[in-house]
């Protein structure tokens, strides 16, 4: 099986990193998770329904929409808060990368632990730009938002090709390719984890401090 793999890039205020990855991360699992399946017998299954919630940003202007699932958002939000900790003490300028895999377990045989094989993996470059003056920010406020929408639009055109996704699993087998163990919705297996570097490069960083300076000059 081949892993999917995308990338995106964002920079951002050090204010905005929190909202910046809950937002995209946020639209991934919304599409990347099913309500809970219902089983009459083995084979014979229904599927719950999954609420959306909206959140308004407060440091972007962006409304991003989630699972309604406060268990999901706390996982999520705790991922975020780590990388955005991880990125504040690191002394990397600010540079680093979050990413969400998806993937699936085959069972191994006795001693053998079970092996997980990623089949979908989204990393997010984020670079932290140092702003002057309260205009600035205003400015950053309004262009990050408008970035982010076309980073979600991006993500969904990406996740409605017809591309390989697991099968639907039987009762037995739905713990290797679900996250059973929230009681409100159920995404595809996935973990979150992230780096901090300083080879990210700057063309992220340049792009947003020339809209800024563009902006300010009309």
């Amino acid at each position: 099986m081949n892993c999917r793999s995308e990338v995106l890039e964002v920079s951002v205020e050090g204010r905005q990193v929190d909202e910046a990855m809950l937002a995209l991360l946020h639209t991934i699992l919304l599409h990347r998770s099913t309500g809970k399946f219902l089983y009459k017998k083995e084979g014979t299954y229904s599927i719950g329904t999954v609420g959306t919630q909206d959140v308004d940003c407060d440091f972007i202007d962006f409304t991003l929409v989630r699972v309604s699932s406060d268990e999901l958002d706390r996982v999520i939000r705790k991922a975020v808060a780590e990388f955005k900790d991880a990125l504040g003490n690191s002394g990397s300028d600010g540079m680093g990368q979050i990413s969400l895999e998806f993937y699936q377990k085959k069972k191994s045989r006795w001693p053998f632990s079970d092996e997980c094989i990623p089949w979908e993996v989204w990393s997010i470059k984020v670079n932290v730009v140092n702003l002057a003056n309260e205009q600035e920010r205003q400015i950053c406020r309004e262009k990050v938002g408008e970035k982010l929408g076309e980073k979600v639009i991006n993500i969904v055109e990406v996740i409605n090709r017809h591309e390989y996704l697991p099968k639907m699993p039987t009762q037995s087998e739905v713990d290797n390719v679900f996250d059973t163990s929230l009681k409100d919705v159920q995404p595809y297996l996935y973990k979150i984890t992230y780096q901090i570097t300083d080879s990210l490069g700057t063309s992220v960083s340049t792009t947003m401090r020339r809209l800024i300076k563009d902006t300010l000059a009309l």
